[in-house]
């Protein structure tokens, strides 16, 4: 299988590892940072007892102390979780298990890239329905029914969205999720951002028949060094199906990295307030930037996460005025890694100091075109 290029991921790999760095990295889809020491310091004594760890192999599954600090972020039973590496092992794992001969997967458009091609790569076609930006994102439980058929195996939703930051109405959920059921058809959730919300909060999916849950460390967590992700599902069989999967992709995580990312979700609420205090001021900050510009960007407000989907008024391709912003020390991700050229997806929830002189970068860059 001849992989499509990840446009998303060399345009990053150009400028995060350039020598000098980017000034200014909005192209990141992460909360604030954490140094290793600040993390270790949310609890005395924590260090030490690393110094314990035997590194061998964690359980495939998991190891117990993880599972069940996962089990208390997703609001289930311990028992129905398997970690994985990062939230790309457990949609792999879950694309493997869907496919069979002339199988098909239904994703969102636009979406993480690698939804389509991961699914490919498993020998899934690959159907989509539309969040269009006229209608402000919004998923629709009827769209997406009209574009599930007698081969579809699977459904995937992300909430909030990648990359405009949408939130999906559980009301919505639940239909689709039931909808499905009666079709045999699971629901896989997406919810890497949960719970970093604007307005109201939203509860996880997780306890919604027929909802496999996705998530991580990496995106609200803000800890994408951890490559720590999971699977949540109440399906026994389905687990177990899980866990032979994992066994012949990584066998198991790191004890070490287990340990650090269930002390980090042990104390989540201390993590997720400094990624809701940093993603609530630039976002302030970035409204005000649209609102200064708005007859040469457009927007959508995000409703959560940490990444916004701005396009171009006129229509014009987006990557001339990101590699310009590159080259005077801010990093955006043109539209064409999205395959929707006009947009750009700004990040606004890694860079805890230095936001504002960034936007004041791009509001001269937008002046001058």
């Amino acid at each position: 299988m001849q992989l499509p290029p990840f446009l998303l991921e060399h345009w990053l790999a150009r400028y995060e590892h350039a020598t000098p760095p980017i000034r200014f990295n909005l192209g990141a889809s992460t909360g604030p940072r954490w140094t290793l020491g600040e993390l270790l310091a949310l609890e005395n004594g924590f260090a030490e007892t690393l110094n314990e760890l035997r590194m061998t192999y964690a359980p495939s599954a998991g190891g117990r102390a993880l599972r069940e600090a996962i089990a208390a972020h997703t609001g289930t039973d311990p028992e129905s979780v398997v970690v994985t590496t990062g939230a790309s092992e457990a949609l792999s794992i879950l694309f493997c298990l869907a496919a069979k001969p002339a199988a098909n997967v239904v994703l969102p458009s636009t979406a993480f890239p690698a939804f389509g091609a991961m699914a490919n790569a498993w020998g899934l076609a690959v159907k989509t329905y539309d969040l269009r930006r006229d209608d402000r994102f919004r998923f629709s439980a009827t769209r997406v029914l009209d574009t599930v058929d007698d081969r579809t195996a699977l459904v995937l939703a992300n909430t909030p969205h990648n990359p405009s930051g949408a939130v999906i109405p559980r009301a919505e959920i639940e239909t689709l999720a039931h909808r499905l059921a009666a079709r045999g058809i699971p629901l896989v959730v997406d919810e890497v951002y949960h719970p970093v919300y604007f307005g109201t909060p939203a509860s996880s999916a997780s306890d919604i028949g027929n909802v496999i849950i996705v998530g991580d460390t990496s995106k609200a967590l803000s800890l994408p060094g951890l490559r720590t992700g999971w699977i949540v599902d109440a399906d026994a069989q389905r687990r177990t199906r899980a866990l032979e999967a994992r066994g012949y992709f990584t066998v198991s995580g790191s004890p070490l990295l287990e340990a650090i990312a269930a002390h980090a979700l042990r104390h989540r609420e201390t993590v997720l307030a400094r990624a809701r205090a940093v993603t609530g001021r630039n976002l302030t900050a970035l409204t005000a930037l649209i609102e200064r510009h708005h007859d040469v960007l457009h927007w959508v407000p995000p409703q959560g996460g940490t990444v916004a989907f701005p396009w171009f008024a006129d229509g014009r391709d987006s990557r001339e005025f990101c590699t310009a912003l590159a080259a005077d020390g801010v990093l955006i991700v043109p539209g064409e890694c999205f395959y929707a050229p006009e947009h750009v997806r700004i990040g606004f929830g890694a860079e805890a100091d230095g936001f504002a002189e960034a936007l004041s970068i791009m509001s001269r860059a937008l002046e001058a075109n």
